[in-house]
C-alpha cells in the first residue's frame, strides 16, 4: 500500500472516529438534559404540594382526651 493510500485510510478512520465521538457526546448531553428536566419537574411538583393547603379535617387540633 502506498503512503498516500495509507494516509487516506488513516484520515477516513479518524473522521469516522470523530463523528462517532460527536454522536456519543450529543446523546450524552441529551440524556443529561432530559434527566435535569425530569428532576426540575419533580422539584416543581414537590414545591407545589408543599404549598397546597390541607383539606378540612386534616391537622389543626388533635383530640387527645380519649
Amino acid at each position: 500500500m502506498s503512503s498516500v493510500a495509507a494516509a487516506m485510510v488513516g484520515m477516513s478512520q479518524a473522521q469516522t472516529q470523530n463523528q462517532l465521538a460527536a454522536t456519543f457526546m450529543k446523546q450524552n448531553a441529551d440524556a443529561t438534559a432530559a434527566l435535569a428536566a425530569m428532576l426540575e419537574q419533580n422539584a416543581d411538583y414537590a414545591a407545589a404540594v408543599a404549598k397546597a393547603p390541607t383539606p378540612p379535617g386534616v391537622g389543626g387540633k388533635v383530640d387527645i382526651t380519649a
